[in-house]
């Protein structure tokens, strides 16, 4: 069926939803038609008509991650839900929130902070991503240290699977311990198993004071970082994220092209004070230390959180991006970081950090297509080499369909097949989107 008979078709079953013809797009992930459903109902019904039509859908929010994974130029239909947001409902005293998938990141977060509240989550690219989207990719920055991840927020969804049956998996309220925890299943499953409607997630008190310690390290003395790491993260101090930048990166957000490490923290006035006190006491010969009170650290992070490829937006110049998400055991941070800075050799642009908290890393690589596809390769070597993986978040889908960005199948990848045979034998929900073209 060529598009104009199915806009007529959609047309006559969907007369008050909004649609768009589409044209290819150069990160792939989109549909011949797209529908921008603002209701529960609307979105089952769309569902019904491609299970019974045996179309697939394509499923996305605010179009930041669409570089990441998928095989697919264009399905047949593109399911938006950027018309579907809103709050649900919001026990303030319970500190609980349950909103629909397509609510804005950064406009929920706006709203709670009026409550003195906010989600423990810090995404990147929290101006244009949704918080279905932040839930359905597991997204999480630097603060996962003091934070967790999505899987750690979440307490309860609400979704629509393939044969259009509405589930709730975990409950609304944070002690909740009945039955298996559902909610993991489907946090980071790239929307291959079920379409998020609405998210329960536990809240936190905004603190009272944060503050940022950047501290510098202008010889580069990759073991003297090591050093102080190993010695802070034995202490009683609580930071929120320890992360590590690589010069290049340093020098966009601070000025200053040296390895530099960003310590937060958040609390009372005097217990952040405190610890700063305490890094100072322990800061290393020939570094240089800066703290950065409230306002300066939440512009920082604004600036921090949009250095990602943001797929949502046009390419400006001929240049490839990409975004590699490394995972590794903690300290290993600071050797990926500095094998990484090798890559230049390559001719790209390389951008880095890492929270030697966690253990995850994320390079920004940016340059001409062979490259980029080469520092790839390389850094997924890193990876392996050091027991851990690497994952591509952002790439073109021309460059994608040629490499894998996964980074191979995991053990126990016949669980996640047999998992998806089970939940969509169709295939209908983002196909080949996620781990091993599932």
């Amino acid at each position: 069926m060529h598009t104009a008979q199915v806009v007529e078709e959609l047309n006559a079953l969907f007369p008050h939803m909004h649609k768009e013809e589409q044209e290819a797009h150069p990160l792939g992930n989109g549909g011949a038609v797209a529908l921008f459903p603002q209701t529960e109902d609307e979105i089952r019904n769309v569902v019904t008509y491609a299970r019974e039509k045996k179309k697939k859908l394509a499923i996305i929010g605010g179009g930041t991650k669409r570089g990441f994974g998928g095989l697919v130029e264009r399905t047949d239909l593109l399911l938006s839900l950027a018309n579907y947001r809103g709050i649900v409902e919001h026990a303030v005293a319970d500190m609980v929130i349950t909103v629909k998938a397509g609510t804005n990141f950064q406009q929920l977060q706006d709203y709670l902070a009026e409550y003195r509240q906010k989600i423990a989550l810090d995404p990147f690219l929290p101006l244009s991503a949704t918080i279905g989207g932040v839930i359905a990719a597991n997204d999480s920055g630097p603060k996962r240290l003091g934070y967790g991840a999505a899987r750690d927020s979440v307490i309860g969804l609400r979704l629509i699977y393939p044969d259009g049956t509405v589930i709730r998996t975990g409950g609304k309220v944070v002690k909740n311990v009945a039955g298996y925890d559902m909610n993991k299943l489907f946090i980071g499953s790239m929307g291959t198993l079920g379409i998020l409607s609405e998210v329960t997630v536990k809240l936190r008190p905004l603190p009272k004071y944060e503050s940022l310690v950047l501290l510098a390290f202008p010889t580069g003395d990759t073991d003297t970082i090591r050093s102080f790491a190993v010695q802070f993260l034995d202490s009683m101090m609580e930071p929120v994220c320890l992360e590590l930048l690589n010069p290049s990166l340093a020098e966009q957000l601070t000025g200053k092209r040296v390895y530099t490490l960003v310590i937060g923290f958040e609390d009372v006035k005097s217990a952040v004070h405190y610890q700063e006190a305490f890094v100072q006491r322990m800061q290393p010969p020939h570094t240089t230390m800066t703290i950065l009170p409230p306002q300066e650290a939440q512009k920082f992070w604004q600036t921090f959180y949009e250095i990602s490829p943001n797929g949502a937006m046009p390419p400006t110049d001929r240049a490839v991006e990409a975004a590699v998400k490394i995972g590794v055991v903690n300290l290993d941070v600071i050797s990926v970081l500095r094998e990484s800075e090798l890559l230049q050799a390559f001719n790209v642009d390389i951008r880095a950090h890492g929270g030697l908290g966690h253990g995850l890393c994320r390079v920004y690589i940016k340059g001409a297509a062979e490259s980029v596809v080469s520092s790839i390769e390389q850094l997924q070597a890193i990876a392996k080499q050091r027991k851990g993986y690497a994952v591509v978040t952002h790439l073109p889908l021309s460059f994608r369909q040629t490499i894998d960005v996964w980074g191979g199948k995991p053990s126990y990848f016949f669980l996640l097949e047999g998992i998806k045979a089970k939940i969509d034998p169709q295939r209908m929900f983002n196909d080949q989107r996620f781990v091993g073209g599932i």
